[in-house]
């Protein structure tokens, strides 16, 4: 069973279509990277999927059912419009928002004084909100969202702000998440991070599905035909090759239509160079998006 089962679902306000006949699906046990430019229809879909907002058609179901006050408590949201109470200290803040997902305090408090030590922002528990780091009440947020051990976590730009510390802390837990068996859906205009997390994505622009798949898979479907070649010697001209474009420590070799990789690797040996590094030429998340989306992150 998914954890989340999204069917053909549409979004207009007013005259503009949000979200345009969107499907997909999310299993346990996965880190999937919900991703797109500003405007592209991320943040209503999950407010859709959260049952904060209706789809106008279309179907969304959350572990196995429709989403219920009820079967709210065993998901966890981290929203981008973050909220916590300014004057609370971090330990009633965290207390007082996990008993409104069922939990009782003697629990609650196990538990966060659990997670604060694993943050380690334990020395911090007594600080009102107020009192923190940006960095330090994202974390706090992060905690209030899995404290009471949901089964699906979707988190909306969650990296937003953090520093590399912080950043990485945020990566590890996430990790731990899906050893669980846990699914994830993050939301995040970070493509390294969605490179290094994820098992599967989803990129949409203008309320469409342009991009679904394995990261690993999608890569190589838009690799192009270039190799990476770290060498020492000298390079003169090599059959099957059109372009060389220096790098700050390699050249990438641009080769025919004609020419394969293990045809340059054979001929490049043959001069006589010593080669530290030859690889395929693989773009980064962040070139796909560009192609295909055709702007940059804001």
């Amino acid at each position: 069973m998914p954890a989340v089962e999204v069917k053909h679902i549409v979004k207009s306000y007013a005259d503009k279509i949000v979200v345009d006949d969107l499907s997909f699906s999310v299993p346990q046990n996965e880190i999937f990277g919900l991703i797109g430019p500003n405007g592209a229809g991320k943040t209503t879909t999950i407010r859709m999927m959260m049952d904060i907002i209706k789809p106008d058609s279309g179907d969304i179901t959350i572990l196995g059912e429709k989403l219920t006050e009820a079967s709210k408590n065993r998901l966890g949201y981290l929203p981008e419009e973050r909220g916590l109470y300014k004057k609370l200290t971090v330990m009633d803040s965290i207390i007082y928002l996990a008993s409104l997902k069922g939990m009782d305090r003697p629990s609650a408090r196990g538990k966060a004084n659990k997670l604060l030590d694993q943050t380690g922002m334990l020395p911090h528990g007594r600080k009102k909100i107020d009192e923190l780091s940006r960095g330090m009440r994202q974390i706090i947020q992060f905690i209030v969202t899995i404290i009471h051990d949901p089964e699906l976590v979707i988190l909306d730009e969650p990296f937003s702000g953090l520093d590399p510390v912080n950043t990485e802390l945020l990566k590890e837990l996430v990790i731990d998440m899906r050893n669980q068996g846990k699914a994830v859906v993050l939301s995040t205009h970070q493509m390294n991070q969605v490179e290094e997390l994820c098992d599967r994505i989803l990129m949409i622009n203008n309320g469409l599905n342009v991009l679904y798949g394995n990261p690993t898979e999608i890569k190589s479907k838009y690799r192009s035909n270039s190799v990476i070649l770290d060498f020492e010697g000298e390079l003169g001209q090599v059959m099957g090759v059109t372009e060389k474009r220096a790098h700050k420590d390699y050249v990438e070799l641009v080769l025919d239509a004609n020419t394969t990789p293990k045809q340059v690797l054979e001929r490049l040996v043959s001069t006589g160079i010593i080669i530290n590094r030859f690889e395929l030429a693989t773009p980064s998340m962040n070139e796909i998006f560009l192609k295909v989306a055709g702007k940059n992150y804001e």
